[in-house]
C-alpha cells in the first residue's frame, strides 16, 4: 500500500489518495478541481472504494459531490458536522462565493474512537477536535500514517480563530491523540508538507510545553 498527495482547489488543500497494488484506493478531502482530480485518478488505474473527511470546512469538500458521483462511493464524515456539508455559513464557504459551497450529505455519520474497516483498508479512528468540533484523524498501521487534515501541520497547528475551533481542545487533541503514535508515524497534513509525529514533538513551537 501507498498513497498521494494531490494539492487542490483555491487553497491547495492536500487531497490524499491512499491506494493498493490493484488500485484501490480511499481519498481524503478531495477539495477541489473535481474533473482534473477525476480525470488523474482514472489515468493512474485508480479505483476509489469510499471519501474519508476530516472535517467539513469548505477547502476540504470543493470536489466531493464531483468524486462521489464519478465512482459512485459514499462518503464519511463526523456526525458533529452532519449540517455543514449542505450550509455554506458552518463550512465557512459563504465568504468566499455569494452562493457558498454545498454537498449532499454524508452516507456514514462517524462518532467515537474506534477500527473503521474501509474494503482492504482498516484506520484506527481518532476524535481530534479543536480546529474544528468534529475533525477527525485517521490512522493508518499498514502504512505507518496518520491522515489528520487542519489538526497538525510542519511547525504549526490548525486555525483555532474559527467558529467552533478552540485552541485548549486543539493542543489537548494533539498531545493526547496524535502525539501518542509511534514517532515515526507520517502526518498527512490538510496543507503544506508532510511530516513526522517525531519532528513536531522536537520543533513544532506551539507544542512546546506540553
Amino acid at each position: 500500500m501507498n498513497w498521494k498527495q494531490a494539492p487542490l482547489g483555491p487553497a491547495q488543500t492536500n487531497a490524499y489518495v491512499l491506494h493498493n497494488q490493484e488500485g484501490e484506493a480511499v481519498i481524503f478531502d478531495p477539495g477541489g478541481a473535481g474533473e482534473a482530480f477525476e480525470a488523474a485518478l482514472k489515468r493512474d488505474n485508480i479505483t476509489p472504494l469510499a471519501i474519508l473527511l476530516t472535517h467539513a470546512h469548505f477547502d476540504h469538500i470543493g470536489a466531493l459531490d464531483h468524486i462521489r458521483d464519478a465512482f459512485n462511493i459514499p462518503v464519511y464524515l463526523h456526525k458533529r458536522e452532519e449540517s455543514w456539508l449542505a450550509d455554506p455559513e458552518k463550512n465557512l464557504s459563504i465568504a468566499m462565493t455569494p452562493e457558498g459551497i454545498t454537498s449532499r450529505p454524508a452516507d456514514y455519520l462517524l462518532a467515537g474512537e474506534k477500527t473503521l474497516p474501509v474494503g482492504p483498508f482498516t484506520f484506527q479512528l481518532y476524535e481530534t477536535p479543536g480546529h474544528s468540533p468534529g475533525s477527525l484523524s485517521y490512522y493508518h498501521e499498514a502504512t505507518g500514517t496518520v491522515f489528520s487534515g487542519d489538526v497538525l501541520f510542519q511547525a504549526g497547528i490548525g486555525r483555532t480563530d474559527l467558529p467552533g475551533a478552540d485552541e485548549g481542545t486543539l493542543l489537548g487533541s494533539i498531545h493526547h491523540k496524535l502525539l501518542e503514535l509511534p514517532e515515526n508515524t507520517a502526518v498527512a497534513c490538510g496543507h503544506g508538507p508532510t511530516t513526522t509525529i517525531a519532528a513536531e514533538m522536537d520543533t513544532n513551537p506551539f507544542l512546546n510545553g506540553l
